[in-house]
């Protein structure tokens, strides 16, 4: 596979801070796709994980990414990490192309951006106790002197409230809960004070009474350090709890955009309105009530359907035009997007 390099708007050397209305992070018409072989022999198509999704990202800003399971945002955001390699189009931070980052400002990349896994026990090291654990970034990026990481390492357990620090800093990760782990998955995406940090379903494996806890103290991070952040999920409900956008995404690609509050009191696309539409209701004389959520699965992204990608599963589909052409990107209200023939 080929990799089409684009020219960033601006280019600016990695030590400089960029202006105050640029961006910190510009994805330009990114297409990730993965290669497919037959028994190991012979191209047999590609998966069109991610295919043409451009938005900006400025600093101290919160953005959720939305979705069914298989729709693309997790390979979206291993790619905007430099785990995936895009096929086409272009990731910009401050300024530079990451794809043209030689190896000591990738490093210097790696260690502006935070990750915060899905699964808190499978992304911590079994071996190694927190302390260890949380020493780890500051080793690898130069860190030398032991009081020094020793300070660092118990003022962001302090700040995920770990505590007393004194309590949990020799433990091992199956020593302490599914929500301590997540909170020292936390601490290390936050040791090296990063610029942006990306927190893919931070809360889905952990109980309910747990996840606004852990939302709030991300919420928390985010506000105090101004950290620009991505949140990555497939529920709706827990979006309005820090993020200020939302981007909906459907087979790859993103197909509406809107402020929070607008997206939720008001979806335009038919997958938006289903997607707010299976959010749990907590009142039990609704339990028995059919929800209208469209039929069938999403579809393969090894052979997407032409034109608008929900149209097989979409009520309000018009056939000759849905079924045929791609939908325009149109703006519906000030800054609400949607890319649907209905509003054309």
């Amino acid at each position: 596979m080929t990799t089409d390099l684009q020219t960033p708007p601006q280019t600016a050397p990695l030590s400089s801070a960029p202006a105050h209305d640029e961006p910190l992070l510009q994805v330009k018409d990114l297409h990730t796709w993965f290669e497919l072989r037959r028994w190991g022999f012979g191209h047999a198509g590609h998966v069109r994980a991610v295919d043409g999704v451009t938005f900006d990202l400025h600093r101290g800003e919160a953005v959720a990414v939305v979705g069914e399971s298989g729709c693309g945002k997790s390979s979206l955001m291993k790619t905007i990490l430099g785990l995936h390699r895009p096929t086409r189009g272009e990731v910009f931070f401050a300024g530079r192309a990451l794809s043209k980052l030689k190896r000591d400002e990738l490093r210097w990349y790696r260690s502006q951006v935070g990750y915060v896994q899905q699964d808190p026990f499978g992304a911590l090291p079994p071996f190694l106790n927190v302390r260890r654990i949380l020493e780890e970034p500051l080793i690898v990026n130069g860190v030398k002197d032991r009081a020094e990481r020793e300070r660092r390492v118990q003022e962001v357990m302090e700040e995920v409230r770990l505590l007393p620090v004194e309590d949990f800093i020799t433990k091992f990760p199956h020593q302490i809960s599914g929500g301590q782990q997540q909170r020292v998955v936390i601490a290390r995406a936050m040791i090296l004070r990063p610029q942006l940090i990306v927190a893919d379903e931070p809360v889905s494996m952990l109980d309910a009474s747990v996840r606004v806890e852990i939302l709030r103290l991300l919420q928390r991070l985010q506000r105090d350090h101004n950290i620009a952040l991505i949140y990555i999920t497939h529920d709706l409900s827990t979006v309005r709890y820090f993020t200020r956008r939302v981007f909906v995404m459907y087979a790859g690609k993103i197909i509406e955009e809107a402020d929070v509050d607008d997206l939720l009191e008001q979806p335009h696309h038919p997958y938006a309105r289903a997607l707010l539409s299976a959010i749990p209701d907590p009142d039990p004389q609704n339990a028995l009530i059919m929800r209208d959520v469209p039929p069938g699965e999403p579809p393969s992204l090894v052979n997407p359907p032409p034109g608008c990608r929900f149209h097989p599963r979409c009520p309000q589909v018009e056939r000759g035009l849905c079924d045929v052409k791609v939908p325009p990107d149109i703006e519906v209200a000030p800054g609400h997007r949607v890319k649907c023939w209905l509003y054309d």
